[in-house]
């Protein structure tokens, strides 16, 4: 029988159709039973990954990330809604028979087998030719720098080095899409910082999809392509991670995503540049938006993007006086926190990163514990909550 090739799917205009996404919820929820009482981890989730993406599931604990995770991979079931790969339903599908891969935070290795037979396990499973494996076993080490550690036991590797080994094992199979829940959880903080450019540098060179579970903002922020960020069993914002870092879509994502200055007021004037916006605390500042009179205002302030002095800064920026209550040296930057108000009851506490550009002594002059100073940024850099 000759085999036959499908043509490309077209729109109705003739022109072809983007490809499926490489991962797709359709208004997936899972909810566990537990007697009388029942739990919604995920609620009404509507996803797509692309191929080739760096895509991470970010949020605390409990805020069902690992259970959709989970549920692409097929160990647990969706009460409502459909997973597909590549366009075909998977919902009802084994985990053996989804063509993924999952790799965990413990590594699960085969203590008495070499690197490389851990990383042969899967193929010789599926009986695979002994020199197919082997090529593919020793592409894959290659591909994560262990190729000289092939005959070592597991015990003989540093904790880096075995997360490598399932990688390559995961990987050897050639999946369509690798599942990564917490990874680097159990890695000191430089080891788990270079492995964050290894795996970036990894899913770039053989341009598979990788989704990625973390509750650590910085690693997704290092890594993603585009980020989802849950909470409750939502996603609250889906988006690039600058997208995500510079214009938090709701207070929880401000919170989340780095640090930032939650400041609350009321619009007291509008001009043809912006409105003028008093604080709770009794100050005011400026923001680029034009809004009504009396509008209840909440926006937040990135700490790198304030600068402080002694001086009167621009008129042109939004600007508060505060007094430096606490400094916090860091060697690359110091961090300040300034408390802007009449006093702790009633103020408000903004945090400023400065860059130590400039020498020590002089900073300390300028802003000591106790020193009376300026605050000011761009009102630009007064991002406005969404209602």
């Amino acid at each position: 029988m000759t085999a036959t090739t499908e043509a490309p799917a077209t729109t109705a205009a003739g022109m072809p159709s983007a490809p499926a996404p490489a991962i797709s919820l359709a208004g997936v929820t899972k909810t566990f039973q537990s007697g009388r009482e029942s739990f919604t981890a995920v609620g009404g989730l509507d996803l797509d990954i692309q191929a080739g993406e760096f895509f991470s599931l970010l949020g605390p604990s409990g805020c069902g990330k690992t259970t959709t995770m989970r549920m692409i991979a097929g160990f647990e079931e969706p009460t409502t809604g459909v997973v597909r790969l590549d366009g075909t339903d998977v919902t009802d599908v084994a985990p053996n028979h989804r063509d993924v891969n999952m790799v965990f935070q413990s590594y699960a290795l085969f203590p008495h087998l070499s690197v490389a037979d851990n990383v042969a396990f899967g193929l010789k499973r599926k009986r695979v030719g002994k020199a197919e494996t082997d090529r593919r076993v020793t592409e894959m080490l290659e591909l994560v720098e262990l190729g000289d550690q092939a005959k070592r036991k597991p015990s003989q590797l540093s904790g880096g080095q075995r997360q490598r080994v399932a990688l390559a094992r995961a990987l050897v199979n050639q999946p369509r899409a690798l599942l990564l829940d917490e990874p680097l959880a159990a890695l000191d903080l430089k080891l788990r910082q270079a492995m964050q450019m290894e795996l970036k540098r990894i899913q770039r060179d053989i341009g598979i999809t990788f989704i990625y579970v973390t509750h650590d903002q910085g690693e997704a922020l290092t890594m993603s392509d585009r980020i989802a960020v849950m909470n409750g069993g939502y996603v609250e914002q889906l988006g690039t991670p600058a997208e995500i870092y510079e214009r938090p879509a709701t207070r929880f994502v401000a919170e989340f995503i780095g640090t930032s200055n939650l400041l609350t007021g009321t619009a007291a004037a509008t001009t043809s540049e912006g409105t003028d916006v008093r604080l709770d605390c009794g100050q005011h500042v400026r923001i680029a938006e034009r809004l009504s009179e009396g509008t209840s205002v909440d926006i937040t302030v990135r700490p790198e993007k304030i600068q402080l002095s002694t001086e009167p800064p621009d008129a042109s920026m939004s600007r508060v006086r505060g007094t430096v209550t606490d400094t916090v040296y860091l060697g690359s930057s110091t961090h300040y926190t300034v408390l802007i108000g009449s006093d702790t009851a009633t103020g408000t506490e903004i945090v400023v990163f400065q860059q130590n550009d400039r020498d020590l002594s002089a900073a300390d002059a300028i802003a000591g514990r106790g020193s009376e100073v300026w605050l000011s940024w761009r009102p630009t850099h007064s991002y406005l909550l969404p209602s």
